[in-house]
């Protein structure tokens, strides 16, 4: 049976890059560039809650690195350190351990991340990741920087993480198979959009990665900033992928309130379109302007094509709301 230290040597000490001292000691210990602030965030993601128990545990580790990684892309922050608290369930199964660990550094070395230590123990699978970024000073992309006026937009493609998710929970057995293996991509692989969040350091107001779904994202972006906003349906972008169309309720449910697709809305003056479009065009992921700020914080609507406002709640996923 493997012990708790030789299974920490094994798959949770990898080597560092840019790191003074790493896992061993009590603590690891940075140091931060010249002139930049620290951005940290923590996510805690439970078995059973966040991701499915017989999720393939290399993704797992992918998706448990690029949901934090998201977080540093929201902020503009370039992401440096990541620790790991993880919750194993006995009988240890190690070839579990081997294939998480590998999906979850290989999604840090594709940004350069230094794995500096955590903690293992015994119980229900669970996993905490604190993420620790550096962003020059006074460039960090906050929430409450969006002016009246201004355009909104996101990146990729939204609604495919609810899309796999669906098919998951058998809502849409019928999805053409290239669709369905786009979606479960998309759910257990999402992408963090790193490079793109520096790239708008010099180019958004405000910003926040889609997590818990678009319409709950942005408003919480809205709330920071005190403000209002209209949207307009038609210019929402969604995959091929999507069985149906934004007439759909499902289109809506899973465009417009799915989360997990990690992508990120931010806001940006009218003046900064030509170089938010070339910035998508020359980039790896489209960026699409789908609507404007406006003065009145209590405004939240999104329109259709005609005009019309679509009844559709801005109110996200909240743990504690559900199990009440």
């Amino acid at each position: 049976m493997t012990g708790e230290f030789a299974l920490i040597r094994r798959y949770f000490h990898p080597p560092t890059r840019h790191t003074l001292l790493a896992g061993g000691d009590d603590a690891a210990l940075i140091v931060p560039r010249t002139a930049h602030e620290l951005a940290l965030s923590t996510d805690l993601l439970v078995g059973g809650q966040h991701f499915f128990p017989d999720m393939d545990p290399h993704r797992l580790g992918q998706k448990a690195a690029a949901a934090n990684l998201s977080d540093m892309a929201a902020m503009g922050a370039t992401p440096r350190w990541v620790l790991l608290g993880l919750t194993l369930p006995l009988p240890l199964q190690e070839s579990w351990v081997a294939a998480f660990s590998q999906g979850f550094r290989e999604a840090l070395e594709a940004h350069d991340v230094d794995w500096v230590g955590g903690d293992t123990t015994a119980g229900p699978l669970a996993l905490a990741v604190t993420i620790i970024g550096e962003v020059p000073e006074g460039q960090a992309l906050r929430r409450s920087g969006a002016h009246a006026g201004e355009d909104i937009w996101v990146s990729g493609t939204l609604g495919d993480a609810a899309l796999g998710l669906d098919w998951r929970l058998g809502r849409c057995p019928d999805l053409a198979p290239a669709a369905r293996d786009f979606a479960l991509e998309r759910f257990e692989c999402p992408t963090p959009r790193v490079a793109l969040g520096q790239s708008l350091r010099a180019l958004a107001s405000a910003a926040i990665d889609i997590s818990d779904g678009l319409l709950a994202d942005l408003g919480h972006l809205l709330t920071a900033s005190g403000v209002g906003a209209q949207l307009e349906m038609a210019r929402i972008p969604a995959s091929a992928a999507q069985p149906s169309g934004p007439t759909d309720s499902d289109w809506q449910r899973r465009v417009l309130q799915g989360g997990e697709d990690y992508e990120l809305c931010f806001t940006a003056p009218s003046v900064r379109r030509s170089e938010l479009e070339a910035l998508g065009r020359g980039g790896k992921v489209a960026l699409t302007r789908i609507g404007r700020v406006t003065a009145a914080p209590d405004e939240r609507c999104v329109q259709d094509e005609a005009g019309l406002v679509v009844a559709v709640s801005w109110r996200g996923y909240d743990h504690f709301a559900e199990a009440s």
